[in-house]
């Protein structure tokens, strides 16, 4: 039997379309932070001016040639560059050669992995293969990290991969499917990246030119911090991915290739703003709002979950100008302090935040504190001075406001989250969530794998499959498999799927032979309840 609950009404309109293109960017980028992690790492040793670099005192390590070839003769110099090839001749002929490592990784390594993964995303294994080819062509055409081409001919080639395949779906002969697919998806692959290398990649030089010349602008005239006007009104709206991903990500990185930091990676991820604003709720806030402030404030800073201090600026929009200013703030204090970050911080906390400031220098980790601190106090004082003002009427006038304000925050993101489920959670009363009045789901399979699902597969759902495992130990069952991962990878074999309300019609048509639930409440749910009844249920029958 199938659990659900009424389909949601899709809205539509500008701002859900900007969304959609948002999160299908952050679907490109995010599973691949961790290389993105791993190269910033890389960039911060083993550039010249990193720790180990030529510039350094710690760049070079002398060693004799006879402990390393086992022969004798004079010492060499062998040592790690970032963008070049360090060379030293043994006294038997051999060459020790070693390659950067930053060059190749940020060339090749981290455009194929966005390509590939937008080629999943559109067309599975099949269409990442042939993105991957075709992006090739657009690197090997341009002399600069091809980010924005991966992300436009990735997602492309899959597409027309797509297209081609339905030209001859159910045409082919069978024995010669294999033959065709392999054929087929080769030969688009090669016409896809001499066509990328001949004329795309040129095209897509020219906008990384024209976009990195539109940032040079607006750093030479002071104008960076007025791009916080943008962007801290459109993080409120989620609209912030498309910004931040399709724009800040690709030129950042080609910044920090060049000259180990940029401050374009602090320009959304700065955790000062959100800060500022929690805390003045924290001292200046009334109600509901001033009592869940604290534990937000903890969560936003160190966690990194920036959307959780959305819902505060929404019920009180003005605020959101104080967010503004903080912002710009922030900026200001970069620019004219020349702080950066070695590569993205994501998510947005304090503790990824001085990961990837810290690499270019102990001073660079000081400004980069420096402009947290500056953005959440410029951010606090001005709200501070907003809720003071309103004060009296807010008190006279509270009630269900900020609660109106999560759901706010949800309908702008088109679905719940584990952030917004902590927050609704912290300012309901004691009783606990009202089930759902259909009664506990039973099915004569057995249950042997639970999926929590969501959009992304990891924050929210990650939370709740941790609790419903702990849920189902304590009831002494431990031979169920409960994991998470994102609605568009569900296949089918789960016994049961575990989703927002807002997310189970998706859920069920990508895995319609499971048992499906819907959950207000990823944090805490008495449909748990019912599934650790369903699967002890289920036991007892087949002792």
């Amino acid at each position: 039997m199938t659990t659900t609950s009424p389909a949601a009404t899709r809205p539509g309109g500008l701002r859900v379309g900007v969304q959609r293109f948002g999160t299908f960017l952050s679907g490109m980028i995010m599973p691949n932070i961790a290389a993105f992690i791993a190269w910033g790492f890389i960039t911060m040793l083993f550039i010249p001016k990193g720790f180990f670099g030529a510039e350094s005192p710690f760049g070079w390590h002398w060693a004799g040639v006879s402990e390393i070839l086992g022969g004798g003769g004079d010492s060499v110099i062998i040592g790690w560059q970032g963008a070049m090839t360090a060379v030293a001749e043994g006294a038997d002929g051999n060459i020790l050669a070693y390659v950067g490592l930053v060059g190749p990784m940020v060339t090749y390594l981290l455009p194929l992995l966005i390509a590939n993964t937008a080629g999943r995303m559109v067309y599975g294994e099949r269409g990442g293969v042939v993105a991957s080819i075709a992006t090739v062509g657009v690197i090997v055409g341009t002399n600069i990290p091809m980010f924005l081409g991966a992300m436009i001919m990735g997602p492309l080639a899959a597409w027309v991969m797509k297209q081609v395949d339905r030209l001859w779906d159910g045409k082919i002969k069978p024995g010669f499917e294999m033959l065709v697919n392999n054929f087929s998806a080769g030969i688009l692959g090669m016409i896809l990246a001499i066509f990328g290398f001949f004329a795309f990649g040129p095209v897509m030089l020219g906008i990384s030119a024209a976009l990195g010349a539109a940032v040079d602008w607006l750093v030479s005239l002071q104008l960076l911090p007025l791009v916080s006007i943008i962007v801290e009104p459109a993080k409120v709206l989620f609209l912030n991915n498309a910004i931040n991903h399709g724009v800040f990500t690709p030129l950042g990185i080609e910044q920090a290739t060049e000259t180990g930091k940029s401050i374009l990676f602090l320009i959304e991820a700065n955790p000062g703003p959100g800060l500022g604003l929690l805390l003045a709720f924290t001292f200046f806030g009334v109600g509901a709002a001033k009592a869940s402030a604290p534990g937000a404030a903890i969560i936003q800073f160190f966690g990194g979950i920036h959307e959780i201090y959305f819902p505060y600026a929404l019920s009180k929009p003005t605020t959101i100008l104080a967010l503004i200013a903080g912002g710009a703030a922030g900026v200001t204090t970069n620019m004219v302090l020349g702080g950066g970050l070695a590569f993205p911080a994501a998510p947005g906390s304090i503790i990824a935040v001085t990961a990837a400031a810290i690499g270019p220098g102990v001073g660079n980790l000081l400004v980069v504190y420096l402009s947290v601190i500056v953005a959440a106090t410029v951010t606090f004082l001005i709200t501070g001075v907003i809720l003071r003002a309103s004060r009296k009427r807010d008190l006279e006038a509270e009630g269900d406001t900020f609660g109106a304000a999560i759901a706010q925050t949800e309908a702008n993101k088109g679905k719940s989250s584990a952030a917004m489920d902590a927050l609704r959670t912290s300012t309901a009363s004691a009783a606990p969530e009202a089930a759902p009045a259909t009664s506990a789901t039973v099915i004569s399979a057995p249950i042997e794998r639970i999926v929590f699902a969501c959009d992304a597969g990891m924050g929210s759902s990650a939370m709740g499959a941790s609790v419903l495992r702990n849920k189902l130990k304590k009831a002494g069952i431990e031979d169920i498999t409960v994991t998470n991962q994102a609605i568009a990878n569900l296949d089918g074999t789960a016994d049961v799927v575990i989703t927002q309300q807002q997310l189970t019609e998706r859920a069920e048509a990508k895995s319609p032979n499971s048992v499906h639930v819907s959950v207000d409440n990823f944090m805490n749910s008495p449909r748990y309840e019912e599934v650790v009844e369903m699967v002890r249920e289920q036991r007892k029958e087949t002792e």
